[in-house]
């Protein structure tokens, strides 16, 4: 049976399809896993036992009168913590939050159990989704299952856990700064951040709150690629006041073949450099992909600053996570940007970013959007741009606050916010980006490739994925989870 912990969630569905196993047999695998694996790794913080195990029956029932759901018909599934799901706590980490209920289901999480799954729990994330890591005062540390000291990332490293170990068969996380693709890097694991926009937000926050979020993006974490495709599928598409006017059509992948692609490649950048280990499988990638016939590029980018940009990402970034900060926070922040002031790098950007003036914030989105624009011509030459995920593997847990800590990149210390560098290449412009397992360092600890499309060209960045995962490198299990 633990084969059948480890497939994908569309395999899962099949075998309920086929009758191979029943919805109540397969959520009571997961739970037996997750009773068995969960304390050492922390993942899932939150379970609805009883509706979950009410839910799988009528899934079942529902089968013998050959009725369907959708395409996830009784597949068991946990979500991040900061969607919110009725009659379960949706704390964003926050301790003054822990008993806070939600009352309704989010708009993403109404679509999946529109698709069929049965949702059983939630997962861990860092206070307030903002680290690289998944630690919080109320449920405490995550780990990775590929090395219990290590982190699996964040904010959706709970998720990117659970997923990783067979605990669930799959995750929907968010992403601002690498939220999704930093856990599916850290843990051997398949995530998409999808363009701006075309996953309603709605419910994405622990009160019910109207407003699209700046950047941020809620998006599918799976075992294989295929299941991302279903994601996306599930969760896109705009909300009941914007479906009145109109409806997305995004386009099928530019490519179905690896030959056929145009890739550029941009491996490292003095503002964010890259670990050795990981520089080293990015070649070895894009050497395979030039041997299968693609035309893989390592001198060509967009045509404009790349500098210029990531300052213009730390400040935005930063303005979006500290917008609804309490005022004695405000108060704070306003002090360190004071401090801050004339002063460059990710840390001293992000202190400043956090008080931005409105006028500021215009003219950094007037320049985003002239940016915007020449990602587009490069796209009518390039398919997709590889890139980094962040800068290094996993790595020890670290209780340092995340604009104080530092990390070590080929053994030089930087600051550890240095990492979101390669978020902002696609996540400021609104580009979708999806990541794909590529391989393993010395030590056995997992790397991704980032995968960045043009705009709503989610799809070519997803078959992309694909035709690694089915030539080049799939999803394996850690070991010990077996």
């Amino acid at each position: 049976m633990t084969g059948i912990a480890f497939k994908s969630a569309n395999e899962l569905a099949a075998m309920i399809r086929g009758k191979e196993i029943g919805c109540a047999e397969l959520l009571d695998l997961y739970l037996a896993r997750m009773e068995r694996y969960n304390p050492a790794l922390n993942a899932i913080v939150a379970t609805d036992m009883p509706r979950a195990k009410t839910r799988a029956a009528a899934a079942d029932a529902a089968l013998a009168k050959h009725q369907s759901w959708g395409p996830l018909h009784g597949v068991p599934m946990t979500v991040k913590d900061s969607h919110r799901v009725a009659g379960m706590p949706t704390s964003w980490g926050e301790p003054a939050l822990k008993d806070n209920i939600a009352s309704s289901d989010g708009l993403t999480v109404q679509r999946w159990l529109n698709a069929g799954v049965t949702l059983f729990g939630k997962t861990n994330i860092p206070r307030q989704l903002s680290d690289l890591q998944s630690w919080n005062e109320i449920y405490g540390t995550t780990n990775n299952p590929w090395d219990l000291t290590k982190t699996p990332g964040g904010s959706s490293g709970g998720a990117a856990a659970a997923v990783a170990a067979g605990l669930t068969a799959i995750e929907m996380g968010s992403d601002i700064a690498s939220s999704i693709r930093n856990p599916a890097h850290f843990c051997n694991l398949y995530g998409h951040k999808p363009t701006w926009g075309i996953c309603p937000s709605l419910g994405h926050g622990p009160f019910e709150n109207y407003s699209i979020t700046d950047i941020s993006c809620v998006g599918p974490i799976a075992r294989s690629a295929g299941d991302l495709e279903t994601g996306l599928t599930i969760m896109a598409g705009p909300d009941e006041i914007d479906a009145q006017g109109y409806r997305l059509e995004l386009p099928p992948s530019r490519r179905q073949e690896i030959d056929a692609f145009k890739i550029a490649l941009m491996d490292d950048h003095p503002l964010a450099p890259v670990d050795d280990e990981v520089r080293t499988l990015l070649h070895e990638l894009a050497d395979w992909l030039g041997r299968q016939g693609a035309v893989v590029d390592d001198d060509a980018g967009p045509e404009f600053d790349i500098e210029d940009a990531a300052r213009t990402y730390n400040l935005m970034v930063s303005a979006v996570m500290n917008g609804r900060a309490e005022d004695r926070t405000f108060a704070a922040n306003l002090e360190r940007a004071n401090a801050a002031a004339g002063k460059s790098g990710v840390v001293a950007e992000m202190q400043r970013g956090a008080v931005l003036y409105h006028r500021e914030w215009l003219l950094l989105n007037e320049k985003r959007h002239r940016m915007r624009w020449q990602w587009h011509e490069f796209f009518k030459t390039y398919d997709v741009m590889l890139c980094p995920v962040v800068c290094t593997a996993a790595f020890e847990h670290d209780p340092v606050p995340p604009l104080e800590r530092l990390k070590t990149i080929n053994g030089e210390r930087y600051p550890a916010m240095t990492d979101i560098f390669w978020a902002g290449i696609s996540g400021l412009f609104y580009l979708p980006a999806s990541v794909a397992p590529i391989g393993f360092t010395k030590t056995g600890l997992p790397v991704g490739v980032q995968i960045i499309a043009p705009q709503y060209n989610d799809r070519t960045a997803i078959q992309f994925a694909k035709l690694l995962e089915s030539g080049y490198h799939a999803f394996t299990p850690p070991p010990g989870f077996d």
